[in-house]
């Protein structure tokens, strides 16, 4: 498909709000070809819908060679505590220490429609929330403790 541009930190789209998918057809699919080989091309984890401009409730996550598309996502249930570096592809050069839940329950949609459900702990968790939080308009900068320039 195509590789979009990934907007940074400082663009106004980043901050606002998500809205809904109601179209599950040849645009969504598209979307998420774009954002899948976008992704491979950063070599990411994860990517938001609006990261590449699109203001609609949308992520892709790349975990262990299994993508996770999910649709106008809901978050069920958070459990535990964890806290570790997070870096985002909208943040250039900085990484920082973040407080995420050990473990969450994702409800979401697939490109068809279908809702499913997914349980996450660890990492997968942590990428969960960080993509989640990008709909809402919320960066990692706005939670972590400590900011650090890669090296």
């Amino acid at each position: 498909m195509a590789i979009r541009n990934i907007i940074q930190v400082g663009d106004p789209t980043l901050r606002k709000k998500s809205f809904p998918v109601t179209d599950f057809g040849e645009k969504t699919a598209a979307l998420l070809e774009d954002m899948k080989d976008t992704l491979k091309k950063a070599d990411g984890v994860g990517l938001a819908a609006p990261q590449v401009g699109v203001l609609r409730r949308v992520f892709i996550i790349n975990f262990e060679n299994n993508y996770y598309e999910c649709i106008n996502p809901r978050m069920i249930e958070q459990k535990g505590k964890q806290f570790g570096d997070e870096a985002c592809l909208s943040v250039k050069g900085k990484y920082g220490k973040v407080e995420r839940p050990m473990k969450v329950t994702v409800k979401a949609q697939d490109r068809n429609g279908k809702e499913f459900t997914v349980k996450a702990e660890g990492f997968l968790a942590r990428a969960f929330c960080h993509e989640y939080d990008h709909l809402d308009g919320v960066l990692y900068i706005d939670k972590a403790k400590s900011i650090e320039e890669d090296k």
